[in-house]
């Protein structure tokens, strides 16, 4: 697998760059944000790569920095979003936005990524929100508590699931789906729904 290249800046676009190396010229998608940080045209460069093997196609996604490189590949683990859409999401915004949008639960931000419908960006809030420090993007010392997505009642929904052995992604994710098959969004009415859903 390729994980870094470094040589001459062929051609620059805002999503794709090709790069010579050693008289080779490799072409990788890249997040329109790491346009503005590529040199001219014929300076060197160096890129961090992705490569995706498919049975027709070999890929390449270049990131300036090895914290987009991980961000990405967090984010191409959630079911329903595919490289081209993880790159477009890292084009919108930087990956600590992400990463705080992600960490945040702003649903509302997640969406107005191109191909980020709700569902999906309530599964990038379940499933990476406790993972991102491990790629190098903790939040930031000074940061304000995050302000949960859920009311008082459904927090306590999922706290109630959680002494029933369920984790709080589970429950998180049994709740999401409660609230939205059930009108009444009372404790008992969420919490008896909620209970047939965790997993």
């Amino acid at each position: 697998m390729i994980a870094h290249l470094r040589g001459t800046l062929l051609e620059k676009h805002p999503n794709a760059v090709i790069i010579d190396v050693h008289g080779v010229g490799y072409e990788l998608a890249i997040p329109v944000s790491a346009y503005s940080a590529l040199p001219d045209k014929g300076a060197p460069v160096q890129l961090h790569v992705y490569t995706q093997v498919r049975e027709d196609a070999i890929s390449l996604f270049g990131f300036q920095a090895p914290v987009d490189k991980a961000l990405f590949e967090k984010l191409i683990s959630v079911s329903g979003i595919g490289p081209s859409v993880a790159i477009k999401a890292m084009g919108g915004m930087t990956a600590q936005d992400l990463a705080g949008a992600i960490r945040s639960g702003s649903i509302e931000q997640l969406v107005r990524i191109p191909g980020v419908g709700k569902k999906t960006a309530e599964r990038m809030v379940l499933e990476l929100r406790d993972k991102l420090e491990f790629v190098g993007l903790a939040a930031p010392a000074n940061a304000a508590p995050v302000k949960s997505q859920f009311e008082s009642n459904e927090e306590d929904v999922i706290s109630a699931l959680m002494n029933f052995g369920a984790s709080r992604a589970a429950g998180e994710a049994a709740v999401i789906k409660a609230r939205s098959t059930t009108e009444s969004n009372d404790f008992d009415a969420l919490f008896r729904r909620a209970l047939k859903l965790v997993k």
